[in-house]
């Protein structure tokens, strides 16, 4: 049986994805901006993306299009299906970002209620300050996984 929801897991294993999602829905617009910006500091031709890596505690990584690739290619292809979406996703639209935590990989993908581009410009911090601020608040929201 299927329960519909938001409960909180009970297991380790459940509950960092369950305290990404809670940490995305609360700083939704603030991560569109970000990537927007992110994305206009890498390049207009850059296929990298915004990772979330949980150890040695939650921080913001860059990753490349290669190392995705890599990384489907040791679990026998069994992230391919993120692979299309981080090709195909509108980047004016959309937020597409990987989240990596203890041998698994969770896709963020939503489309806020503003566009990336429109979030960005209404931020009135700096980048490297945004990063800070919302790493701070993850390594608050999210329990560190175990080693």
């Amino acid at each position: 049986m299927m329960k519909f929801g938001q409960s909180i897991p009970d297991d380790q294993a459940n509950l960092w994805r369950y305290q990404v999602d809670r940490f995305v829905e609360d700083n939704r617009e603030k991560l569109a901006g970000l990537l927007w910006g992110l994305l206009q500091e890498w390049g207009e031709d850059s296929k990298d993306i915004l990772g979330i890596d949980l150890k040695p505690s939650p921080h913001f990584i860059r990753c490349s299009r290669e190392a995705l690739e890599k990384l489907n290619r040791r679990v026998d292809r069994q992230i391919q299906e993120i692979l299309g979406i981080v090709d195909r996703y509108s980047r004016e639209d959309e937020v597409a970002i990987v989240a990596i935590g203890h041998g698994q990989v969770k896709l963020i993908y939503y489309k806020p209620d503003r566009s990336p581009r429109d979030c960005f410009e209404d931020l009135s911090i700096d980048l490297d300050t945004l990063i800070q601020q919302l790493e701070t608040e993850m390594v608050s929201e999210i329990d560190p996984l175990p080693a």
